[in-house]
């Protein structure tokens, strides 16, 4: 169903309303003259490493050890973008390598 104008124009104010209120909340609700939440600073300090640690959880689950492969690519990749991180100290590089390295793998290695 096709929109007409008016719903088109409410979707997008609604859409930039949303917008603004998410990123202008934080400063109303911990403004800068007031002491920041001890459970905020420790959320800040242990949440970064929780979500990767998620993440890694997340995109392994599927991995079978018993059957072949027996996981070597996922392993392959996953401890070059640790060492490569290790290394270098970059996140960026480190994530598009180690998907590079993971992908040439499946595709022509463990075809």
């Amino acid at each position: 169903m096709p929109l007409n104008t008016i719903q088109i124009i409410i979707i997008m104010l609604t859409i930039a309303l949303g917008t603004i209120v998410t990123r202008a909340l934080p400063f109303i609700i911990f403004p800068a003259h007031k002491k920041t939440p001890a459970y905020l600073l420790y959320l800040g300090k242990v949440l970064p490493s929780a979500s990767i640690g998620f993440l890694v959880v997340y995109c392994l689950q599927g991995v079978s050890v018993t059957a072949p492969p027996y996981g070597l690519p996922e392993a392959i990749a996953v401890l070059f973008t640790v060492a490569l991180h290790y290394w270098k100290n970059n996140t960026l590089l480190s994530i598009g390598a180690g998907t590079v390295l993971f992908m040439i793998m499946v595709q022509f290695v463990f075809v």
